[in-house]
């Protein structure tokens, strides 16, 4: 299956020029090969991508993560329709790490951000499924290369699942924005440090109605945990704000916040830096990624891994001993 060939693909040039033009039916033609594990699209998504690069890297990479309900699709379209009226051109990208198990796609957000997605400046794409999160994070870094060389100039990535995803986005991104509810009883329960340290901004949504008063207490609780949290590397000291997205407050000033961000790193180099750091980390994830897909692709090695996981079962060796069985093994067929 891996020497299939598709029949229905074009010429790589045609695939280049069609996203150089903004073209969003070759653009989205263009992902589908990249997110494919045909060996055929694997050749041709590499021959796409370094003929764009020197076009890509001129947008804004924001994350945007939040825990469940606290109405990421709903901030993200209306945020996107603000950016939009300024006269920028917005995609959206998502990363799912359930449809790691599932193998599904999200393409809920597509439906739930149906007005945004209609607008010709506006274009979502749900992640694609894939073995392992970095696999999925590296085919939503390798799409986010092809939307700005199509043109669009702020690249919002949408963390769906909790945990390692946001560290996946956060290392793809140059602003880091979570999104937070209030009145959930202990503000501050549940949220790990982690992905607090590694925010720019937190947005307390929903600030509305009734619910305003608490969301200044909650604003008030976020400033007071960043204080305790060491200065950020980029110079930035986070800011907490409310809004809502129903009623269409408080987005312009997070816009606003970003802006701030990018002139301050912009003027200390971080941003450049932090760029230069990805490209590199980048580089081992799809080492990482390519060694895994060698390993468990070799026949070899799934003959002996089916032999091994009986011998565990029935206790005839150990997990650790059958591990350094297995990469004794691929080691050997490489001398």
């Amino acid at each position: 299956m891996t020497n299939y060939k598709p029949k229905n693909r074009l010429t790589p040039q045609a695939y280049i020029d069609g996203i150089l033009k903004g073209d969003r039916v070759i653009l989205s033609r263009a992902i589908t090969i990249i997110e494919s594990n045909l060996e055929s699209d694997k050749i041709l998504a590499k021959e796409i991508i370094q003929a764009i690069l020197p076009t890509s890297g001129n947008s804004i990479r924001i994350g945007v993560t939040g825990v469940p309900g606290v109405g990421k699709s709903t901030f993200i379209e209306v945020f996107g329709k603000h950016l939009i009226s300024k006269g920028h051109k917005v995609a959206i990208l998502s990363i799912d790490p359930s449809s790691q198990r599932s193998k599904g796609s999200i393409l809920g957000d597509k439906t739930r951000m149906e007005a945004l997605g209609q607008l010709e400046n506006a274009y979502i794409r749900p992640s694609a499924s894939g073995d392992t999160l970095g696999g999925v994070a590296n085919k939503t870094g390798e799409t986010m290369l092809l939307c700005e060389a199509a043109g669009y100039d702020v690249v919002l990535i949408e963390t769906v699942g909790v945990g390692q995803s946001e560290t996946a986005v956060h290392g793809m991104t140059d602003f880091f924005l979570l999104l937070m509810l209030a009145g959930a009883g202990d503000e501050l329960q549940g949220i790990k440090k982690g992905i607090m340290e590694m925010a720019d901004m937190v947005v307390i949504n929903k600030a509305d109605g009734d619910n305003i008063r608490m969301s200044e207490m909650a604003k008030r609780q976020y400033q007071n945990a960043l204080h305790i949290f060491p200065q950020s590397e980029s110079g930035w000291t986070p800011v907490v704000s409310t809004a809502s997205s129903t009623k269409n407050t408080g987005i312009d000033s997070v816009w606003d916040t970003i802006l701030e961000f990018k002139k301050l790193v912009d003027k200390n180099g971080y941003f450049n830096e932090n760029r230069k750091r990805q490209q590199i980390q980048w580089m081992y994830n799809n080492i990482n990624e390519e060694l895994k897909h060698m390993f468990y692709g070799s026949k070899n090695i799934s003959s002996k891994l089916s032999t091994l996981e009986k011998d565990i079962i029935a206790s005839k060796i150990s997990p650790v001993k059958a591990a350094q069985q297995i990469i004794e093994k691929f080691k050997a067929s490489f001398q």
